[in-house]
């Protein structure tokens, strides 16, 4: 009977080893590849800009830029180098506009980043298209 007792335990063992192992890969994993985009619905991102074609729609952008993001992201929107990041960047510049609007909308406090759904949807398409055009 003691022989089959230490059969089971090192079986348990070995299962536990595996599960730890493989809970614990997955979750570096995803650490590691986890894109702020990949959290985007895809009905979002696969959006576009509505208002991209209009010519006022970078300045106006511009101005809403100044108002509620320049605070944080600085004027030449390039960020503080630590907590506030570069906007005039490839992870911007490689974003889908929906996957952009989605993020100012959404937010994400845990970062810092405000929700900004208290805007009029066409003020963060402004925003969206002044954002590309520093790209």
């Amino acid at each position: 009977m003691r022989k089959g007792l230490v059969t089971i335990t090192k079986a348990w063992v070995l299962a536990i080893t595996i599960l730890v192992v493989a809970v614990t890969s997955g979750a570096l994993a995803g650490a590691v590849s986890d894109s702020l985009w990949d959290h985007v619905p895809p009905r979002n991102h696969i959006r576009t800009n509505p208002l991209a074609n209009r010519p006022d729609s970078v300045s106006a952008g511009a101005l809403l830029y100044r108002e509620y993001c320049q605070q944080c992201h600085m004027p030449d929107a390039q960020g503080d180098g630590k907590k506030r990041p570069p906007l005039r960047s490839e992870h911007i510049r490689t974003a889908s506009d929906g996957d952009i609007e989605w993020f100012l909308r959404q937010g994400d406090l845990r970062h810092g980043m405000p929700s900004w759904s208290g805007l009029p949807e066409a003020q963060r398409w402004q925003i969206v298209a002044y954002l590309k055009s520093l790209q």
